[in-house]
């Protein structure tokens, strides 16, 4: 059962090759995700990961690990804080804000830290559905 200040962390990392899959599925191919050449010239000095990328873990988390099968990703708000870069360490954690037990609904906060430094490099608030385990 989903409660109020329940949280999950989830560690992950992305490497090159899946950020260029994630460029070649979604099509954007901008080279600051995919040429190192490039990268290099710009503030960030090496390919960053698509910040939809990393925001893409969190619907593999609702989806098939908190809550879990028969989750309905509702909503999502998001704030990119810091580039992300491929084959670093990360945590996602979730924690339940909010539980709607009469919609079947929570609210959780979703955050993106850099596991080395505690950096937070993505923020947000999502809202799911899941009708067996929010009641």
């Amino acid at each position: 059962m989903i409660e109020v200040n329940n949280v999950y962390t989830h560690e992950f990392s992305f490497s090159q090759d899946e950020v260029n899959r994630f460029a070649e599925v979604t099509g954007d191919k901008n080279p600051v995700h995919t040429d190192a050449a490039y990268a290099a010239t710009t503030m960030f000095k090496r390919p960053i990961m698509h910040g939809m990328l990393s925001a893409s873990l969190f619907s593999k988390v609702f989806g098939t690990l908190f809550p879990g099968d028969g989750t309905i990703y509702l909503k999502q708000s998001l704030s990119f804080m810091k580039p992300m870069y491929v084959d670093t360490a990360y945590e996602a954690v979730f924690t339940v804000k909010e539980v709607i037990r009469e919609k079947n609904r929570a609210v959780v906060e979703t955050i993106i830290r850099d596991k080395a430094t505690g950096a937070t490099c993505t923020s947000g608030e999502a809202t799911v559905m899941n009708v067996e385990k929010i009641k």
